[in-house]
């Protein structure tokens, strides 16, 4: 059995990057074997990490990878907003962002199996999270190829991202128009790619809304009255209907007819959103650690 030094547990942690009292009990637990003390720290941090997963993550960062040919974004999520500022986290992210870039995974699964060049990136996800104490997650990511025009990203805070893909347009204009997805949030390109289902869903309500102002009117004005209202909806949540940000006497969809231009696509993330928030009581939370 080795002796168990100072130095030893120095090393170590060194190697490993835990904490001092973890790594002092891992080589006692291996008699003072480097190696074994190692693969312990890291099964064991896999397991806390394991322990953590079904803790909600909400926080985090937006990160993009630019190549010839596409941009890669990817959306890495965290329990707190301290964490989220970390160069670690914002390192991996990165990374994660250009393994996506270079290998285009189908699917989260296979994303999560490609190497980051220190392991599997769902290794060095559990890492983090034994290391930091959180719940890590890499949410989402999406690689946007290039089309026949400019392709053009924004990013805002670390926390929305967006990426424009050009049919036809230059890069300046395809910066403008991620600028205003970022800003505006439309759900949709055009209305022809609105869902049925999403129209359908609004008609009910602009029915239900507007039953009193439809009483007693006839038919077809009825009708009018509805349907203008579900093409203002549609204008809404859709960029070509939107006002530019830049502009706003203008659509996006008259901005791009004089420039010439037409998006093929665009994804815009925000940190976060469509997850559920725990709600959470600070104080009862500090006097319940305080055994108060």
């Amino acid at each position: 059995m080795t002796a168990i030094t100072a130095a030893l547990v120095k090393e170590l942690r060194d190697r490993t990057s835990a904490g001092m009292t973890d790594c002092k009990k891992a080589l006692e637990a291996t008699g003072g074997d480097l190696d074994k003390a190692a693969e312990k720290l890291r099964m064991d941090g896999m397991a806390k990490a394991d322990k953590k997963g079904s803790r909600v993550a909400a926080e985090g960062v937006i990160a993009l990878a630019e190549g010839a040919d596409a941009v890669a974004m990817v959306e890495l999520n965290s329990e707190t907003d301290f964490v989220s500022k970390g160069d670690d986290f914002k390192a991996f992210v990165q990374k994660v962002a250009e393994v996506a870039l270079a290998q285009r995974p189908a699917d989260m699964e296979a994303l999560l199996k490609l190497d980051g060049g220190q392991g599997a990136l769902d290794e060095q996800r559990r890492a983090m999270v034994a290391k930091i104490g959180e719940n890590i997650t890499i949410r989402r990511f999406v690689v946007v190829p290039k089309s026949d025009g400019d392709i053009a990203h924004y990013v805002h805070g670390s926390k929305i991202g967006v990426v424009v893909a050009m049919k036809q347009g230059v890069a300046e204009l395809a910066r403008d128009i991620a600028m205003h997805v970022a800003a505006s949030s439309p759900r949709f390109l055009d209305a022809n790619a609105v869902p049925e289902d999403v129209l359908a869903a609004e008609r009910k309500i602009i029915e239900a809304q507007s039953a009193e102002q439809a009483a007693g009117k006839p038919a077809e004005i009825v009708a009018k009255m509805m349907e203008g209202k579900v093409r203002k909806f549609v204008s809404e949540i859709t960029l070509v209907g939107q006002p530019f940000v830049k502009n706003p006497d203008q659509t996006v969809g008259q901005l791009l007819q004089a420039s010439n231009a037409e998006v093929a696509a665009f994804v815009r993330f925000a940190v976060g959103e469509g997850i559920e928030r725990e709600a959470t009581d600070f104080a009862a939370e500090v006097a319940a650690q305080a055994g108060l």
